[in-house]
């Protein structure tokens, strides 16, 4: 098991809470036509985003993926890339700072943010000023 959290793209994602998780369950389906490891087929902020994320959190695999593990092990991510969505899977041990780095990012590159390990599946959006606020949650 893993610590899943998604940051996605704004302009194609439903507003409302029912609209927008069946979006998710579509996208979790991973039927795109491409390798689900390479930013290059997602929108420019979520490329922006994933940029800065894999500094503090390499990825797994893909053309971003390193030969040689960092110190800490537990960073290592395995992300899906697709053209809306960048989801992210993250050792446990890692889960509250991943969901701070996480955060933080989605607002400063103007994405949505989705905690899907959370019972209540938040779903954050982009408040105008620079941070994020709650859109909906169960």
């Amino acid at each position: 098991m893993s610590y899943d959290l998604m940051v996605f793209a704004l302009e194609q994602a439903p507003k409302e809470r029912e609209g927008f998780l069946e979006w998710y369950d579509e996208q979790s389906e991973w039927e795109e036509e491409h390798s689900y490891d390479n930013p290059e087929v997602s929108t420019p902020a979520l490329r922006a985003w994933f940029m800065e994320m894999i500094q503090s959190y390499p990825a797994m695999n893909g053309p971003f993926s390193s030969v040689s593990l960092p110190a800490d092990e537990s960073t290592v991510t395995d992300y899906s890339v697709g053209q809306s969505v960048i989801y992210a899977a993250f050792a446990w041990s890692k889960a509250e700072q991943a969901y701070d780095a996480m955060f933080k990012l989605a607002a400063k590159h103007g994405v949505g943010f989705f905690n899907a390990s959370s019972d209540n599946a938040e779903v954050w959006l982009p408040d105008g000023k620079g941070g994020l606020s709650l859109a909906h949650s169960g």
